[in-house]
């Protein structure tokens, strides 16, 4: 089958490692389905496999996405949870099992013809969702709604920070939060991005690091380094800082003083469950909430897709089909 896949390891210039071209089709195995993927979008993860973070040259040549809408052998239409993960591992709970991991890690990536999944990691695809929508979901739009309906604590009328506008978790959670009624600000540095922020909704934009007109109930942070100290500053005391990324690096300094007089609370965040994605699914297809696609490209030309994303300037998803 044709496919995109790491073939080589650059931390500093992860497109030397990207090929596209034939590779095997996953095997079949009982209890697991060969979807026929129709449209797959990117994320980070996808250039930090690149980069060699979280997968050693052992593992090589290896089958890049993890975000795959598709049909099945017998025609039912699905997207796919791209957490491959054993609920009973985890005490119950799919994402505390230590031996989950995303996809394209557990098994054979989404970027190609097809994919074998486990049973359970099927999600059936209303006909309100495009392919190239559906395949937007699985990954930064899970997150975004999980960090807004179950770790964010807030309701309608609450007001919400997005730090960065511009990512697919971002844009996710600006369009989730709109639809959820709360008021929605969002940083970001580039003056275009926070216009298209505003488009998608956004009640107020502001640069990165501004200070704003007043606190916040809760912090949506992707970002990590670059905006931690502004997200604590940002929050009102009893509010909640939710994090699900650090695409601006992981190692920050935190005024416990600030933490704790203030009950501020912080909440990690990652993924969601294979209910989840059903439930969010399931918003997309009644109240019309839709995924904003920066671009579609063509999976022979997924160099140039990993480029797009590669190069900050993508707002929403980088979409592949076949």
């Amino acid at each position: 089958m044709f496919a995109v896949y790491a073939a080589r390891i650059d931390a500093e210039q992860p497109l030397n490692g990207l090929e596209t071209g034939d590779r095997p089709a996953p095997p079949k195995r009982d209890g697991w389905t060969t979807v026929t993927v129709r449209a797959a979008s990117l994320n980070h993860h996808d250039l930090w496999s690149l980069r060699g973070v979280g997968l050693d040259e052992s593992r090589l040549p290896f089958v890049l996405g993890s975000d795959v809408a598709g049909v099945t052998d017998d025609g039912r239409e699905v997207l796919v949870h791209a957490l491959v993960a054993d609920p009973d591992r985890g005490g119950g709970d799919e994402l505390l099992d230590p031996a989950r991991g995303m996809l394209a890690d557990a098994l054979c990536g989404g970027l190609a013809e097809f994919v074998t999944v486990p049973a359970r990691n099927l999600v059936d695809k209303p006909a309100s969702l495009s392919f190239e929508e559906a395949a937007c979901l699985p990954t930064a739009w899970l997150t975004a709604y999980r960090m807004l309906q179950v770790r964010a604590d807030v309701r309608p009328g609450h007001t919400v920070l997005v730090q960065g506008a511009g990512g697919g978790v971002s844009t996710a959670a600006v369009t989730l939060a709109v639809a959820a009624g709360l008021r929605v600000w969002v940083t970001g540095r580039s003056g275009p991005k926070r216009e298209k922020a505003r488009a998608l909704g956004a009640d107020a934009v502001f640069e990165t690091g501004q200070r704003l007109p007043d606190r916040v109930d809760a912090v949506i942070d992707t970002v990590g380094a670059a905006t931690w100290e502004h997200s604590l500053r940002s929050v009102r005391p009893g509010g909640t800082v939710v994090v699900a990324g650090a695409t601006a690096g992981a190692l920050v300094k935190t005024d416990l003083f600030r933490l704790f007089l203030q009950q501020i609370t912080i909440r990690g965040s990652a993924m969601g469950r294979v209910g989840e994605l059903r439930d969010l699914v399931a918003l997309c297809d009644a109240r019309g909430v839709r995924p904003h696609i920066d671009s579609v490209h063509r999976l022979e030309s997924a160099r140039a897709a990993v480029e797009r994303l590669e190069s900050g300037d993508a707002f929403g998803k980088v979409v592949i089909t076949p």
